[in-house]
């Protein structure tokens, strides 16, 4: 499958391709995905083996454990975003900058790792990020048609 529509209820975009892969083969581990997989699930499932190989089961916390990590992982994606911003030449009075788009794609991809950790420490899975997901773009979507000149407080509490 070279690409997948994207689909809201009311709303489809155009078929998204990927650009180019980020390793050239797959990695060789008890992590390697199946090709099989549904993509967002195998990224869940990876992210969790790896989080274990480290030491972190974020299946098993309490709630001190829960707020101290969920700390980290925000701090670790605030990192992330710095070097995602030197990734690109933001200094206006520099002229030696240039844009590394390679390493913006592995600052992306970095950000990705933490967040699939965060949303895990919070008990979500992809199925439920996914249908967080759907539901917070069906908000923002409606935002849009309504010109988003008030902030409703309440119009994201079903997600």
């Amino acid at each position: 499958m070279d690409g997948w529509p994207l689909k809201t209820e009311n709303f489809e975009l155009k078929t998204c391709r990927p650009r180019r892969k980020l390793l050239a083969s797959p990695p060789m581990s008890s992590s390697a995905p199946t090709p099989s997989a549904d993509k967002l699930n195998e990224l869940f499932r990876m992210q969790a083996a790896l989080n274990l190989r480290i030491g972190v089961d974020t299946s098993a916390m309490d709630e001190e454990t829960k707020t101290k990590w969920v700390l980290n992982y925000t701090r670790a994606m605030s990192q992330e975003m710095a070097e995602l911003t030197d990734s690109v030449p933001w200094k206006w009075w520099a002229k030696y900058q240039k844009f590394d788009e390679q390493n913006a794609r592995v600052e992306v991809v970095d950000l990705f790792h933490f967040l699939i950790s965060l949303a895990q420490v919070l008990g979500m899975s992809a199925d439920d990020v996914f249908n967080a997901y759907v539901k917070k773009n069906e908000v923002n979507f409606k935002r849009q048609e309504s010109g988003y000149a008030v902030k409703d407080e309440n119009d994201s509490k079903h997600i």
